[in-house]
């Protein structure tokens, strides 16, 4: 028997207005908690070692793939990426975990 790989949102992102980011970071908790959103990581300190990224990294895991996509398109998430969108720049991925 194989567990069911998980899903994963992959987020660089700069914020341009810290406070009014604050918004959308409280706002997103509930999208999160309805499709089993975790933080993994939420801008940590980051060295970036090759390339170029954003300043801000955010993973967040899910059960399962289809759990990932369903929380990107929720009514409750619309609502939250409107508060970020004018705030930040972001470049996100939704992708299955690794099965193996």
């Amino acid at each position: 028997m194989t567990d069911t790989p998980k899903g994963y949102w992959v987020a660089h992102v700069d914020v341009r207005d810290p406070d009014e980011y604050k918004k959308y970071v409280a706002a997103n908790a509930t999208a999160f908690a309805e499709f089993g959103g975790r933080f993994l990581i939420r801008g940590a300190e980051q060295d970036v070692v090759e390339g170029q990224l954003r300043s801000r990294t955010v993973i967040v895991e899910f059960p399962d793939l289809a759990a990932a996509k369903a929380c990107y398109e929720s009514e409750a998430y619309r609502e939250a990426k409107a508060l970020r969108d004018p705030v930040s720049d972001a470049d996100l991925t939704i992708i299955e975990g690794w099965g193996g």
